[in-house]
């Protein structure tokens, strides 16, 4: 049995955090008394993660994601419970395994701001003991892939936001890593740029057949890149399978979306299902999937449609059912 390259067992992380009163006197009594409380930023999360496997890593602000990432990447000494990568223990940092993993944080850079991204490739080039050829063929490689031949001798400051994380994935990528953890990679980036690092990331794990953990409040990330996927909220793991098997659980219904030709009376909608938005000349209806195909049928033939969709209900419908739940 092939071991996984990812292994975590009751993995726990606890912060002690210290709650001082407000004003003067709440400094003062802080000096000599102080009262802290037990945050439990991971708390007895296990799971696995094969070679080769792309994997959503989601929940909410403060679910417990960054910090396990933290963790299992070796910033982070853990509270207690075991985590190992590539077999190594993240914690010990031994340069053997640093060689083997990245981690890219999008809302932290890398690359100097005031230098080109060569420069930094540069550093790290030494850092990570490249040899000069493959330093020269990795950059060319992923530089045509990100389609950012043409600014990498420009400097960081005047790149744009989709741009400079173009470059920051390089930097990171530049050593090959066996591992990769991406935490927010498109944050705050267009729908443009999104859709390049998407295509990147897929492109990425297939070529290399590297081991990627991806968060992202972007479900639309989750969607594309991800058949499986780790939910986790209040540090706990709430879910861990496939996305398919969480989006038939939840979503028993599908949405019929119409546009008419003309006004449609409100009233004469209220069979075909639950309508959640209407307009008089635009209608949006949930229902089960078994009464689908019949009520929209019934709908082209009693109404002068215009255009008619049946969709599944939006991924981040969903996941917000979970964590409302909280459980699954």
């Amino acid at each position: 049995m092939v071991n996984p390259v990812i292994s975590v067992k009751n993995l726990k992380k606890y912060y002690s955090v210290h709650q001082k009163e407000p004003g003067l006197l709440g400094s003062i009594k802080s000096l000599f008394k102080r009262k802290y409380i037990v945050v439990k930023a991971v708390d007895g999360v296990s799971f696995k993660i094969d070679e080769g496997e792309l994997v959503g890593f989601i929940g909410p602000n403060g679910a417990g994601k960054t910090t396990t990432l933290k963790v299992l990447s070796g910033l982070l000494y853990p509270t207690s419970g075991e985590a190992r990568v590539l077999g190594f223990e993240p914690f010990k940092r031994q340069p053997d395994f640093q060689k083997k993993i990245s981690l890219v944080m999008g809302q932290k850079n890398q690359l100097w701001w005031d230098l080109p991204a060569w420069e930094t490739f540069i550093l790290n080039k030494e850092i990570y003991e490249i040899l000069q050829k493959r330093f020269e063929e990795t950059v060319k490689q992923l530089a045509r892939m990100l389609d950012v031949e043409d600014i990498l001798k420009v400097q960081v400051r005047k790149l744009s936001l989709g741009q400079r994380m173009k470059c920051e994935l390089i930097a990171a990528l530049l050593h090959q890593p066996q591992v990769l953890f991406l935490d927010e990679p498109t944050i705050g980036l267009d729908v443009v740029a999104q859709k390049t690092m998407r295509d990147f990331i897929k492109e990425y794990n297939e070529r290399f057949n590297a081991t990627i953990v991806l968060t992202s409040h972007y479900m639309g990330d989750v969607k594309e890149l991800c058949k499986r996927v780790i939910i986790i909220n209040e540090g706990k793991i709430l879910y861990d399978g496939l996305l398919t098997e969480i989006v038939e659980k939840f979503a028993p219904y599908k949405i019929i979306k119409a546009d008419f030709e003309k006004m449609v009376d409100k009233d004469k909608l209220i069979g075909f299902g639950e309508i959640k938005n209407y307009d008089g000349l635009y209608v949006e209806i949930q229902l089960s999937k078994e009464e689908v195909a019949k009520k929209a049928a019934k709908l082209l033939s009693s109404f002068a449609v215009a255009d008619l969709t049946i969709e599944d209900p939006a991924i981040e419908d969903i996941i917000r059912q979970v964590f409302k739940k909280g459980t699954v």
